[in-house]
């Protein structure tokens, strides 16, 4: 007899049920018009009966939303559309950079409902301050929410540096290592409830962008703050490398004999090409991430370059530079010539990614809300 392994076990109902609430409401939030509950039977397979029992569900706990039937033009019942609902659960996205501080709420629509920012440096605050000043912020747009009739599912947090298991082990331009964010955001009695997880600032950005473009599905995505980092997305999926710390592209020695970085190398992209040193002299820093930028799509062969951060602000002064450089240096430039454009959620990509990352577990496990709704 054939020993029972977790391949092989019995799947149970209710795991049946969850895969296919998530199916029915992935089914409607990747479609670009209403979709009928006969259109949403028709492409995922399931049964109009079934189909209909989940829809039901998913009405009744406020993710999905029925919209009124357009006028009879002929004989038979006019379908209802169904879309994503506005009102029930929202993610909180939180931001810290060198010089800002930001909150934003997005619905399961992916709407931004509210938006905060506060501007001020943060390397002197350290990280009890200047977390302690955010969560204030966050809760802000929590309350705000609220009265909206919107429930805060979670919130995740956006950095500047290398995080790990929750911790930002390093955030050079802020001068903080081995910070545990989600303890002190968690201090605030508004936000202890919250699960509340943390990235890099740069692949929030990009996963922001790609939500937003979606026909896009391979690009490097660069912000460009006080320091410069970036989101690779393949196919796209968010590509972390190994250890989950790819992206580090501020990093990159552009001039070995160049002035020292907060980082202990010398002559790095942040020292010519970050928001200082651009405010000092742009043609420089073009020129300096254009030979950044060639070394990555030579050695990756990425099609398309999306600048964000205040490179989005600053991109038709930037661009002739950045593509002169791009021209010269990438092989293949004359056989592929490659996109650049700026990224069209501008300086708001991080934490309106992040938000959309902690509302992401109810499009992905819809069942879990529910039993929560229930």
């Amino acid at each position: 007899m054939a020993r029972l392994t977790s391949s092989s076990a019995p799947v149970r109902q209710s795991n049946v049920r969850a895969h296919n609430l998530a199916l029915a409401l992935h089914t409607v939030a990747n479609s670009a018009d209403p979709m009928s509950r006969s259109a949403v039977a028709a492409t995922t397979g399931l049964t109009r009966a079934t189909v209909s029992a989940l829809v039901d569900e998913l009405v009744a706990g406020g993710l999905l939303t029925e919209l009124d039937p357009p006028p009879r033009t002929g004989a038979g019942r006019p379908a209802v559309g169904l879309t994503l609902s506005a009102t029930g659960p929202a993610g909180l996205g939180l931001e810290i950079n060198v010089d800002y501080l930001a909150a934003c709420v997005v619905d399961l629509t992916g709407a931004v409902r509210h938006r905060f920012i506060e501007h001020a440096d943060q390397r002197p605050a350290g990280p009890y301050a200047a977390l302690s000043a955010l969560g204030r912020l966050g809760a802000r747009a929590r309350l705000a929410a609220k009265a909206d009739g919107l429930v805060v599912v979670g919130a995740t947090l956006a950095v500047p540096g290398l995080v790990s298991t929750g911790f930002v082990l390093q955030a050079p331009n802020l001068g903080w290592q081995n910070v545990d964010a989600p303890a002190l955001l968690r201090g605030l009695p508004e936000l202890a409830d919250l699960p509340i997880t943390v990235d890099n600032e740069a692949n929030l950005a990009a996963l922001g962008e790609l939500r937003v473009t979606g026909t896009e599905p391979t690009f490097l995505y660069v912000s460009g703050e006080i320091g410069i980092g970036a989101g690779l997305v393949i196919d796209g999926e968010l590509y972390r490398g190994a250890r989950g710390w790819s992206g580090e592209i501020g990093h990159v020695t552009v001039f070995p004999d160049g002035p020292p970085c907060r980082c202990g190398a010398a002559g790095c992209l942040e020292q010519y090409a970050g928001q200082e040193a651009l405010a000092e002299d742009e043609p420089r820093a073009a020129a300096a991430l254009g030979i950044a930028l060639s070394a990555v799509v030579n050695l990756l062969d990425v099609p398309a370059i999306v600048l964000g951060g205040v490179y989005a602000t600053y991109f038709d002064r930037l661009r002739e530079g950045i593509e002169a450089e791009l021209r010269r240096r990438v092989l293949t430039s004359e056989l592929a010539p490659v996109t650049l454009r700026a990224a069209r959620l501008g300086t708001n990509a991080a934490v309106r990614g992040a938000a959309d990352t902690a509302v992401q577990q109810v499009r992905d496990d819809p069942a879990v809300w529910l039993r929560r709704a229930g």
